[in-house]
């Protein structure tokens, strides 16, 4: 009996990690496909784009000091050189990207 409880509690944490890491590959996929042109993949922003741009390190205290709220807002109505996303992802999109980043300072 505790053995079949020990199983159904591993497949219910399983079947529960898998929207995450759906979210993550969501949220790596955006990130991708819309900030690592200037970013880079690594966050570091020394890809051409970024250097011509003189975009942001996303691993610099200047980004990763800020609260989530403060990036949202920066990517959602874009800062300086780096155009707005609120057309182009929703909340929900750049809430994952956020996750993500911060995810790349570790």
């Amino acid at each position: 009996m505790k053995l079949n409880l020990c199983l159904l509690l591993l497949g219910l944490a399983a079947a529960a990690s898998v929207p995450a890491r759906a979210q993550d590959a969501t949220a790596a996929d955006t990130f991708k496909n819309r900030c690592a042109m200037c970013h880079g993949m690594d966050g570091l922003a020394e890809t051409p784009a970024g250097k011509i741009f003189k975009a942001a390190s996303l691993k610099s205290p200047m980004v990763t000091d800020k609260s989530n709220e403060e990036l949202h807002t920066i990517i959602r109505d874009g800062k300086n050189k780096m155009p707005p996303f609120k057309t182009q992802l929703s909340d929900k999109q750049i809430d994952a990207v956020i996750g993500y980043i911060r995810k790349l300072h570790e």
